[in-house]
């Protein structure tokens, strides 16, 4: 039964149930919107207090957390160029493997699910070492050409998934009447499908950015210095692991946080640009 609830206004629904009781349904929000911007959110917490944390430190006790901080910045810097690098490049891998997955050429079909269900069932650790030492070994691969073709690799798959699932939400009446008025395949997808799916898997791409950025400490493995490969020659001669993975995962929350927030601004974007449409 429908009711208007008097005081909050809003369309409530009650269902009897056995002994008397009912359950109250109501349109209100249960769920914070995106873009909340208020300034006690989750995200405002954890990311200034965070940053503040990172500048006490230092304050409080110079020695070590300063020179921790003088320590890591190349390996800050090397973390940024594995993780950008990569993420474009397996966007890449991941788009022509997604049209392949939808693609009725059996032949393109199973070559791209092959690489998907194979290169998913392989743990990311396991790849890496497989590059650098077997396939590492007979290409000269340095250590840091081995980490972003690893990553690439791997995240290709991931992202193959995203963009097939993306490209496949799209009405396929719509592809077909972009043929019907004169446009070849290529020009449909470019031009009508692939911008429609771009917004549409913009929230998980940028997830699988975020898990790229944690996931590339284990390219500390193969010698590349980033920032975790840093935080342990640090410690190993100082024998400070305390604090210098403290530092340390501060600065992987900041830079989470941070790249999360962008992703947030621009889906947000995007939805006001395409309200200013409608």
């Amino acid at each position: 039964m429908a009711v208007l609830n008097e005081k909050s206004k809003e369309k409530t629904s009650e269902t009897p149930v056995k002994g008397g009781l009912r359950i109250e349904i109501s349109d209100g929000q249960l769920i914070p919107e995106r873009g909340d911007n208020a300034l006690f959110s989750s995200w405002n917490i954890a990311f200034f207090g965070a940053l503040a944390l990172l500048i006490i430190l230092p304050i409080v006790k110079p020695d070590p957390y300063w020179t921790i901080l003088t320590f890591i910045p190349d390996g800050v810097l090397v973390t940024f160029e594995v993780t950008v690098i990569s993420i474009l490049l397996s966007l890449v891998v991941g788009l022509f493997v997604g049209l392949g997955r939808i693609s009725r050429n059996i032949l393109i079909n199973r070559i791209a699910t092959v690489y998907v269900e194979i290169i998913r069932g392989i743990p990311l650790l396991v790849q890496l070492f497989y590059i650098y030492f077997a396939l590492g070994g007979i290409l000269r691969l340095s250590p840091f050409i081995s980490a972003i073709t690893a990553m690439t690799i791997c995240y290709g798959a991931y992202m193959a998934e995203i963009f097939r699932a993306g490209l496949q939400s799209i009405p396929r009446g719509q592809f077909e009447a972009a043929l019907a008025l004169g446009l070849s395949r290529g020009q449909a997808i470019r031009k009508i499908i692939l911008p429609q799916t771009i917004k549409i898997i913009l929230p998980p791409v940028g997830n699988e950015f975020i898990a790229m950025l944690k996931d590339s400490s284990l390219v500390s493995i193969l010698a590349v210095s980033d920032l975790l490969r840093r935080a342990r020659e640090y410690s190993s001669t100082t024998f400070e692991y305390f604090e210098a993975f403290t530092v340390v995962a501060l600065v992987y929350l900041l830079l989470t946080l941070f790249f999360s927030k962008l992703v947030g601004i621009l889906e947000e974007r995007l939805d006001n640009r395409d309200s200013k449409k409608n």
